[in-house]
C-alpha cells in the first residue's frame, strides 16, 4: 500500500527573543491519518501548529505541507484550521455562520449545507450560535474549517472542556474524515486523547519525544498506556 507524506519537518527550529520554542524537530505525517500532537502545556504544540498553518516564522530547518513550504499560498488554501476558541458569530445561526464563511472561502451554498450534515448539526442549523453547547460550537468551527474541502485539518485542543459523550462524537467524526483521505492533526494536553490516534507526535519542552504509531510506542516502552509510555520516555531521557 502506497503512503503519501502530507507534512514533513527537518530540524525545524523556532526561536522567540533567543528562547528556543521548537528545538530541531524532524518528523513526517502521512495522509489519511489522525495524528495526535500530545504534550503538556508549554511544550510547543501551539507554536508547531502555527508553523504548519503558515503563520509562524521558522528560524531554521524546513517544514513542508503538501510538498510546498509552510506559509506558501498554495498549501495554505488546502489547510483547515480550528483554533482553541470557536471562531464563530454568536448572533448568527449555525446556517448563517457556515454560509457567511463559505462566501469568504469561495465555497458554494450547497457545500455549506452538506458540511452542516457532515458535522451532525442539521437539526440545529436555525439555532443561534450563542445558544449552542460547547460541543456544538466546536462542530460549527469544524464545519467552517471543512469549507473548500481542505486536504489537511489542524485542530488545536478541539475537545477541551467537553463531556465524554461529545468528545466521543468528535473523535468518530475525525476518524471518518481520515478514512476519506484527510490528514488530521489533533492537539491535546490530555494523554487519554492519544489513545484514539493512529500516529503520535509526543512533545515536551519544545522537543519531540516520539513520531510513530501508538502501537509501536507501547511496544517500544512496554507500557500499557500512552501516559505511562510518556512518563517512561521522560524518565529515560532524564537518566541518559
Amino acid at each position: 500500500m502506497t503512503t503519501t507524506v502530507s507534512i514533513e519537518a527537518t530540524k525545524l527550529t523556532v526561536k522567540k527573543q533567543k528562547t528556543v520554542i521548537l528545538d530541531g524537530l524532524s518528523f513526517t505525517i502521512q495522509a489519511g491519518t489522525v495524528t495526535g500532537l500530545i504534550g503538556p502545556s508549554g511544550s510547543g504544540k501551539t507554536t508547531l501548529i502555527r508553523a504548519i498553518v503558515g503563520v509562524q516564522q521558522v528560524t531554521s530547518g524546513s517544514l513542508t505541507v503538501l510538498g510546498k513550504a509552510a506559509g506558501d499560498a498554495r498549501p495554505r488554501a488546502n489547510i483547515g484550521y480550528v483554533t482553541q476558541s470557536p471562531a464563530i458569530y454568536d448572533d448568527l445561526t449555525v446556517l448563517q455562520n457556515v454560509h457567511y464563511f463559505a462566501k469568504l472561502a469561495g465555497a458554494s451554498a450547497a457545500q455549506a449545507d452538506s458540511i452542516i450534515r457532515v458535522v451532525h448539526l442539521d437539526d440545529k442549523k436555525d439555532q443561534l450560535a450563542a445558544l449552542l453547547s460547547g460541543g456544538q460550537k466546536a462542530r460549527v468551527s469544524l464545519a467552517i474549517a471543512l469549507l473548500g474541502d481542505p486536504e489537511v485539518l489542524v485542530l488545536d485542543e478541539p475537545t477541551v472542556g467537553l463531556d465524554p459523550i461529545l468528545r466521543q462524537e468528535l473523535w468518530r467524526l475525525f476518524a471518518a474524515l481520515a478514512a476519506r483521505g484527510k490528514t488530521l492533526i489533533v492537539s491535546s494536553h490530555v494523554m487519554d486523547e492519544a489513545e484514539r490516534c493512529d500516529e503520535l507526535l509526543l512533545m515536551r519542552d519544545g522537543k519531540l519525544l516520539w513520531n510513530n504509531s501508538r502501537q509501536q510506542l507501547l511496544a517500544h516502552t512496554g507500557a500499557s498506556s500512552v501516559e505511562k509510555a510518556f512518563i517512561a520516555m521522560v524518565s529515560a531521557e532524564g537518566n541518559a
